[in-house]
């Protein structure tokens, strides 16, 4: 019930980007076209999935005030939490690289279509904020890593898609010119958010 509890809050009530504004840049940016929001929301998902819990383990069994004991006694004073940051990025990087690698090799009109947000999701502040989150919040456990960060994914993906297709919608409505493009996306952005709060009624 609980890993449940993180995966549902993840997703609705914690959602990366109406709660916390994180990976603005690329959900503004690529959410022009169902098809490119679903290949950035698989990517973001996969990356977060597969990032938060392997920082997880990183971060408890190496970098930690005393995650070294396992070594012996004589390394059970090392406290490793400064390189925190650069070692998060530094995994988020690898498999970045290694998801833009396998969507050009295996999808490349999707690559096409993803142009430079795809190598960028290794700078998108969703997939570092899930990691500090993890860091911050203290999880007892891996799974319960993994069911947040498959949460967050979710979430991220789900908000990018319900954008991306409002905004193919609106293609055929008439939007004052002023408020084309990024302005009529910021104002459904904001009532998306503002909708997403009604789930903060949720109880387990």
């Amino acid at each position: 019930m609980e890993l449940l509890n993180i995966f549902i809050k993840s997703i609705f009530i914690d959602n990366m980007i109406f709660a916390f504004f994180l990976g603005m840049c690329s959900y503004l940016a690529v959410s022009k076209t169902v098809k490119t929001a679903v290949g950035l929301g698989m990517a973001v998902i996969f990356v977060l999935t597969m990032t938060v819990p392997l920082n997880y383990l990183i971060e408890n069994y190496f970098l930690k005030p005393g995650a070294l004991a396992w070594m012996g006694e004589e390394y059970k004073s090392i406290d490793l939490s400064f390189l925190s940051f650069i070692v998060f990025i530094a995994v988020v990087a690898a498999f970045v690289q290694l998801v833009e690698m396998s969507v050009e090799k295996f999808l490349p009109a999707l690559y096409g279509a993803l142009g430079i947000f795809l190598p960028l999701i290794a700078v998108n502040c969703s997939i570092l904020g899930g990691a500090l989150f993890m860091q911050e919040r203290q999880y007892p456990s891996i799974a319960h890593v993994t069911s947040f960060a498959l949460g967050s994914g979710i979430g991220w993906f789900i908000a990018i898609v319900l954008l991306a297709a409002i905004r193919e919608k609106i293609r055929y409505s008439h939007v004052p010119a002023p408020l084309r493009g990024l302005g009529i996306t910021f104002i459904l952005t904001g009532l998306m958010g503002i909708a997403f709060m009604s789930f903060m009624g949720i109880k387990f």
